[in-house]
């Protein structure tokens, strides 16, 4: 069985547009386990009661950012080893320096293809086929 059948995947995002077009990248790649969240804080709650195997968060969001939730994650023993990606419009040098001192596993600049968002998973994952 491929390992794209068995991957469960969490998207956070606040923006109805990104999500969709994440959505469209997840299902063109055939990753069918899948939940979306918009906010980070209702994504940690759930991802505390039912870890999946890898988040893919947008970084700007209201209340918990994408890097405020990657912490959240790491310092929760039930998700600390969720594989986890930023996706980011505004990449700087101090962001990314967070991301990885906190145990971020990649990240993607926006705007992306699915092929691209594909790598990045996979980077991550091991190959998915």
């Amino acid at each position: 069985m491929p390992l794209k059948s068995q991957l469960r995947v969490m998207v956070v995002d606040d923006m109805t547009v990104s999500r969709a077009l994440i959505e469209q990248a997840l299902d063109w790649a055939k990753i069918p386990n899948v939940q979306y969240e918009s906010d980070g804080e209702t994504a940690f709650r759930k991802l505390a009661a039912a870890p999946v195997h890898l988040v893919i968060s947008d970084y700007n969001m209201p209340g918990m950012d994408g890097l405020a939730l990657l912490e959240a994650l790491r310092g929760n023993k039930s998700t600390q080893r969720i594989g986890f990606i930023l996706i980011t419009g505004t990449a700087n040098r101090a962001m990314i320096a967070r991301g990885q001192k906190a145990g971020m596993n990649n990240f993607i600049a926006k705007p992306f293809t699915k092929e691209d968002l594909l790598k990045c998973i996979e980077t991550v994952t091991g190959k998915l086929q």
